[in-house]
């Protein structure tokens, strides 16, 4: 079967490509911006790529086309397809009929660390010779690409803590709150039928969708009412939203982290963490991976892997192999000595938390921030409010400020000198090179490719009279 998937160098869409062509279909598709890790991959993987939403592209005659969410009305390839009457479906909705049927579907679910965590869960099956599938919004740098059909396992069906048989070959997915399709506005996760499901966290945010929280809570009240009462769900036990969510019904076997009573971290450090179950040492993760927020999706991934088959024991070992995902406190590269790192951070509450991980990881040196508020709820300006009290931590931050609704200068102000904002990415470019000085750290935070801002920065600096002093 031919698939033409519009929106393909999404992080999902991207995925959905690679799957299709694993299982051994044409594929194609077609996007307005290219830019790593997913061009990358389709690439890789001689998936045909056009560049714009000509109508013209019918031309390929597809069996099917896949509609990303990125998609519009209006959109001239999509009115097309519409006029014609081709036949068309979501990303989600063929994943679910083409991928995820007879699989045991472990969905990772939150506001923030969807992507570490599920490349946590994938690899600890993957550790423990389960060989999983997944689609994952980022890359793994365990795997080197972002999905994958899996083969599943050859070994007999192991037991898990409650007895059951975990014969099913184990899907990863990261399951995304936002909306489907523009025929489609339920959220993505509502399509992927779970039986292990990670819920880490729930916060405003996707402002071009949710009207508040409360439309957020909702829908995560929808996919929990579809998980089954045989599954489990591993929630966040200090997250007083998913209390609420939960609260409003829930049918399903339900294990805390981060909490006393449930699973939880202890003895942390630079060498990693302990893993306690209702106050029962299970071992050690021994890691380099610094924060709370990891420690969190660490004992997240092991109470689902455990709901998979895979005992805590090979879990933790596995984890000291973790070697986190591109563009998730990525180092892209060092010249004359200060380094550049590279986080998909755009929300107050990861900019923050990605602040706090940089800073435990070397306490001393300095942390340059540079932020693109690019995604539609920090463009649209919703939660401007939180945005300085999330860059405090930082000892410079610049904000790249082109196409802003919103005045960031006001909104920065409470940074005081420590804040410039540019909308010229060129005059940006050279006040973070001429800011530098050996020792720093440089943390670039953006949900998109930043005109390739790291490379322009590292060349910059390596060809340019970085500042000596150590003022």
């Amino acid at each position: 079967m031919h698939l033409h998937i519009l929106g393909i160098c999404g992080t999902f869409m991207g995925g959905i490509a690679l799957l299709a062509r694993a299982a051994g279909h044409r594929v194609t598709g077609c996007d307005a911006n290219v830019y790593p890790p997913m061009s990358d991959q389709l690439a890789a993987a001689g998936i045909g790529l056009v560049t714009g939403w000509d109508a013209d592209q019918v031309a390929l005659a597809p069996d099917v086309y896949v509609i990303g969410n990125v998609v519009t009305r209006g959109n001239p390839l999509m009115e097309e397809i519409l006029n014609r009457g081709f036949p068309c479906i979501s990303g989600p909705q063929w994943l679910k009929e083409n991928v995820l049927g007879g699989r045991w579907v472990v969905a990772v679910a939150g506001t923030h660390g969807k992507t570490t965590t599920s490349s946590m869960v994938a690899w600890i099956l993957e550790h423990a010779g389960l060989a999983p599938g997944f689609l994952i919004g980022g890359v793994p740098n365990n795997f080197g690409v972002s999905a994958r059909i899996g083969i599943g396992s050859s070994r007999p069906a192991q037991r898990d803590h409650d007895g059951e048989a975990r014969g099913a070959s184990p899907f990863v997915v990261e399951a995304d709150e936002y909306d489907t399709a523009y025929f489609d506005k339920r959220s993505k996760f509502l399509h992927y039928p779970a039986r292990t499901t990670i819920l880490n966290n729930l916060e405003f945010d996707h402002a071009d969708i949710f009207p508040d929280q409360a439309a957020i809570e909702t829908q995560f009240h929808h996919f929990v009412r579809t998980l089954p009462g045989n599954g489990l769900i591993v929630v966040n036990g200090a997250d007083e939203a998913l209390s609420r969510v939960l609260a409003r019904g829930c049918y399903t076997l339900v294990e805390r982290f981060g909490v006393a009573d449930g699973w939880s971290a202890a003895a942390p450090g630079a060498d990693g963490f302990d893993v306690l179950l209702r106050g029962e040492r299970l071992g050690r993760v021994d890691w380099r991976l610094s924060g709370a927020h990891n420690r969190a999706n660490a004992l997240a991934a092991i109470a689902a892997a455990r709901h998979c088959g895979v005992p805590p024991a090979v879990a933790i070992a596995a984890l000291a192999r973790f070697e986190g995902v591109k563009r998730r406190m990525e180092v892209r590269g060092t010249a004359r000595g200060i380094t550049v790192y590279d986080d998909f951070a755009h929300h107050p509450t990861a900019i923050a938390t990605t602040l706090e991980g940089l800073r435990a990881a070397a306490p001393s040196g300095r942390i340059v921030a540079v932020l693109e508020p690019r995604s539609n709820t920090m463009k649209a300006g919703k939660l401007k409010e939180a945005l300085a009290g999330s860059l405090a931590a930082a000892d410079i931050v610049f904000c790249y400020s082109a196409g802003l609704g919103w005045d960031a200068r006001a909104a920065l102000a409470p940074l005081g000198a420590k804040i410039a904002v540019h909308e010229d990415f060129d005059r940006l470019l050279a006040a973070i090179a001429g800011a530098c000085r050996p020792g720093d750290r440089v943390l670039v935070m953006s949900n998109g490719g930043f005109n390739g801002i790291h490379q322009k920065l590292l060349a910059m600096l390596a060809s340019s009279s970085v500042r000596q002093n150590s003022e």
